[in-house]
C-alpha cells in the first residue's frame, strides 16, 4: 500500500473509504518548469459516491521548512445527486493555510466533478484542475508483503508478481500551479489530508507525506493517532516507535534512530532545481513500494516484479481514465 486503508487493522479512516488517502505526487509541470502538479488521490477501489460532502480535502505547502503550512489548496464537495457532484477550490496563505476550514480566495466554485470517464480539467485563476475519477496509479505486490508479515522471515518477501491495484480506479484531485503561488524559493514540503465535519468542527481524519509510511511502519496501536496528528510534532510523538519497528527490522538501534528522522515529520520534500524522483518530490512511475520494504528491512531485500501502470497519459491529469 502507498497509503491505502491507512487505519488501523488496515482498515479506511473513520471506516469511510471516501476519507482514505491513497497518494500524493509531486512533479514539475512537463511543458513548463516554472509551474508544479500537486495530486492527491482518495478513496481505493472507489467506493463509495464521489467525494464525502462532510469533509476537507487539502493539499498542505511548506515553503519555509517548519512543517507548518504556508499555503493550502482547499476542496469541499457538495451532496451527490443523480450521479453528479461539484467541487470549490479554495487558495489560502499564512495563517489561514493553517486552519483546518477551508480559508482564503476561491479559485473556483461549484465546478463539476467527474465521476465517469468524460472529466475534463478546468482553468481556476492561474492553476489548472481537475477534479473526478481516474484509474489508480499505484503498483505494489502486496501479496508478496502478506506473506513476509505472516512468516516472519527476515528480508524474504514472497513476490507474487500480481499488481494488486491493476484495474482499480480512485478518486483524483489534480493542481497544476505556478511555482511562486507555493513559495519563492525552490524546496517546498508537502503532504495532504483530510478532515471531517463531526458537530460543527473539523476532525483530522488521514494524512500522507511519504509514501507507503503509516500503513507499512506505523505500529497499528498508533496509525489512527498519527493520521490525527500533523507534521510539526511528528519527531516528538514518532520518532520512537519508528526507530524500535526499524531495530524490529534488522537496523542498529544508532542507524533506526538516523533512519527514522529521514522520514520524520512526515512531509514529501520537492526540491524544483532537480528532476523529481522520489524522494525528491514524486511521479507516478516511482517503484515507491519497493523503496519502503528494502528500507524497512535495512536493504535485505530484492524489488517487486509489478512494473508501473501503461495507462499513465501525457496530458494534465496525467492519470489513466476511469478502468471498467
Amino acid at each position: 500500500m502507498s497509503n491505502h486503508f491507512s487505519a488501523a487493522n488496515l482498515k479506511h479512516p473513520g471506516d469511510d473509504a471516501r476519507l482514505d488517502l491513497t497518494d500524493l505526487f509531486v512533479f514539475a509541470a512537463p511543458d513548463n518548469p516554472d509551474r508544479t502538479v500537486l495530486i492527491m488521490n482518495a478513496n481505493p477501489f472507489t467506493k463509495g459516491n464521489g467525494f464525502h460532502p462532510d469533509a476537507v480535502y487539502r493539499f498542505n505547502i511548506d515553503n519555509d521548512g517548519d512543517a507548518l503550512a504556508d499555503v493550502a489548496f482547499s476542496f469541499t464537495f457538495s451532496q451527490p445527486q443523480d450521479g453528479r457532484q461539484t467541487a470549490t477550490a479554495y487558495y489560502a496563505t499564512g495563517n489561514q493555510a493553517q486552519s483546518r476550514e477551508p480559508r482564503g480566495d476561491v479559485l473556483i466554485e461549484a465546478t463539476p466533478v467527474g465521476l465517469d470517464a468524460t472529466a475534463t480539467p478546468v482553468q481556476a485563476g492561474p492553476c489548472r484542475l481537475f477534479v473526478g475519477q481516474r484509474s489508480d496509479p499505484f503498483f505494489a505486490d502486496a501479496d508478496g508483503v502478506l506473506h513476509w508479515l505472516v512468516d516472519g522471515q527476515q528480508g524474504s518477501f514472497q513476490w507474487t508478481g500480481t499488481d494488486t491495484f491493476a484495474g482499480a480506479n480512485v478518486l483524483s484531485i489534480a493542481v497544476e500551479a505556478p511555482n511562486d503561488l507555493l513559495g519563492p524559493g525552490p524546496t517546498i514540503g508537502a503532504w495532504i489530508t483530510t478532515s471531517l465535519r463531526r458537530d460543527g468542527t473539523l476532525v483530522p481524519m488521514d494524512r500522507e507525506g511519504n509514501p507507503s509510511f503509516n500503513p507499512i511502519l506505523n505500529p497499528n496501536a498508533i496509525k489512527d493517532q498519527f493520521n490525527a496528528t500533523d507534521p510539526v510534532d511528528d519527531v516528538k510523538n514518532y520518532l520512537q516507535p519508528l526507530s524500535q519497528t526499524l531495530q524490529q527490522h534488522g537496523y542498529p538501534p544508532d542507524e533506526a534512530t538516523a533512519a527514522a528522522r529521514t522520514l520524520l515529520p512526515d512531509i514529501l520534500h520537492y526540491d524544483r532545481t532537480m528532476p523529481a524522483h522520489y524522494p525528491n518530490g514524486r511521479v507516478m512511475t516511482d517503484d515507491v513500494f519497493s523503496a519502503r520494504m528494502i528500507f524497512m528491512v535495512h536493504g535485505q531485500a530484492t524489488p517487486q516484479g509489478v512494473r508501473p501502470h501503461d495507462d499513465l497519459t501525457a496530458a494534465f491529469p496525467f492519470l489513466g481514465t476511469p478502468n471498467p
